[in-house]
This record gives C-alpha cells, sequence and structure tokens, in this order.
C-alpha cells in the first residue's frame, strides 16, 4: 500500500537523513532521495520545495527523536545529583552512535553554505541538552538560573572531552547501532562524570 501524507513525510525525511549521512549533502540529489523513498519527485516536491527546506526539516525530525532518547535528567534517577551523571552518560553514550556522529560531521561540513541549518543541529544536540541539565540543576539542586546554565555548560563540555574530538577526527570507532540505556554503566565511565560533577558544582552554602 502507496505512503501517504504524513506517513510519506516522515519516510521521506528517515530516508533523506540517511542519504545525507551516506553521501553528504552537496552529492546527494533530490532525485536520488525520491528513487531511495520509492515515490515520485512531484510528492517529494510537494512536501519539500528545496533540498535546504528537505535538509532543515531532518534537522527538526532529529530535534524530536533526539529528545525523546535523552529524556530529561529527572528520568534518570530519583536522586538528583545522581540523575545528573547518568543524563550525561546518556549523551556520550548517543554521541558515539554512528547517526549521531555522522550528523555532527555533516553539519561541519556544511557550516559555511548553510549556517542556520548548522546552528540549528548544533541546537539540537548541545543546546536543548545543556538547557535541560540547567532546568534539572534549578529544580532538583537548587542552582540559581545563571549558575545553572554556567555548570551545565562547563560539564557537558567536560564530558564530553575528548570522545567528541576523537570522534569527529575519525580517531574512535562508532558504535553502529544505537546504544541501549541499560549498557550505560558498562558504555560509559561514570565514576570519571561524578567525579567531575563534584569539580563543577559550587559549594554549598553549609560547606
Amino acid at each position: 500500500m502507496a505512503r501517504r501524507g504524513q506517513e510519506l513525510r516522515e519516510h521521506i525525511l528517515d530516508t533523506a537523513k540517511l542519504a545525507f549521512l551516506e553521501d553528504g549533502f552537496e552529492r546527494t540529489s533530490m532525485d536520488a532521495i525520491a528513487a531511495r523513498a520509492e515515490t515520485s519527485k512531484r510528492s517529494l516536491y510537494a512536501h519539500f520545495p528545496t533540498k535546504d527546506a528537505l535538509f532543515l526539516a531532518v534537522v527538526e525530525r532529529i530535534r524530536v527523536l533526539f529528545g525523546a532518547r535523552m529524556r530529561t535528567p529527572a528520568e534518570y534517577s530519583a536522586q538528583p545529583s545522581e540523575a545528573v551523571v547518568r543524563y550525561c552518560g546518556r549523551f556520550v553514550q548517543l554521541l558515539r552512535w554512528s547517526s549521531v556522529a555522522r550528523m555532527l560531521r555533516l553539519g561541519i561540513a556544511e557550516a559555511d553554505r548553510l549556517p542556520d541549518l548548522a546552528a540549528g543541529l548544533h541546537d539540537v544536540l548541545f543546546g536543548i541538552t545543556a538547557r535541560d541539565l540547567a532546568a534539572h540543576l534549578v529544580t532538583a539542586l537548587g542552582l540559581a538560573p545563571d549558575k545553572a546554565e554556567v555548570v551545565a555548560d562547563e560539564l557537558i563540555g567536560l564530558v564530553i572531552h575528548p570522545t567528541l574530538p576523537r570522534l569527529l577526527f575519525g580517531l574512535e570507532p562508532l558504535v553502529e547501532e544505537m546504544p541501549e540505556e541499560t549498557r550505560l554503566a558498562t558504555d560509559v565511565d561514570l565514576d570519571r562524570i561524578r567525579r567531575l560533577l563534584h569539580i563543577v558544582m559550587p559549594p554549598s552554602p553549609a560547606a
């Protein structure tokens, strides 16, 4: 049965994401995407009038999917500090996933030509993660909002180094299957993240 409406749109987006990741933005044509999605060029252009518009829609779809996989810090543990640790660990775990790492590489490659789209992709992966973490630091750990933003940015920066540069430069192998959250403690050094959290958190008034 032929796909129609929203089902077809989502199928095109998933197909385009794979095509962009495998062949790059420039080398991926709308004709190739239509053929790969097994739909007509007319249907493709009815949903996405340009390749730039399609790429922007792919970024928005990644936003939804990545947010669902990350969830919010409070969902990781009833203990506020441990929730931070496991949330940051999940972020590192997902950065190693080939689908995420290759999309980061693609965003960097297209930053000069499509700066707004590259910025949007950065916000999807890093901005939203930092904002959700900062909100948790405010509500669960009592930090002032301005301080929480600083701590969240510092912690994420420390947590992803040196993993992220190594992934971007191909020095660390990518994980082809989406990492399961049940393997978090095996895949990520959570003790290291606990130490980093202790470093960046301001001392409590009673300390």
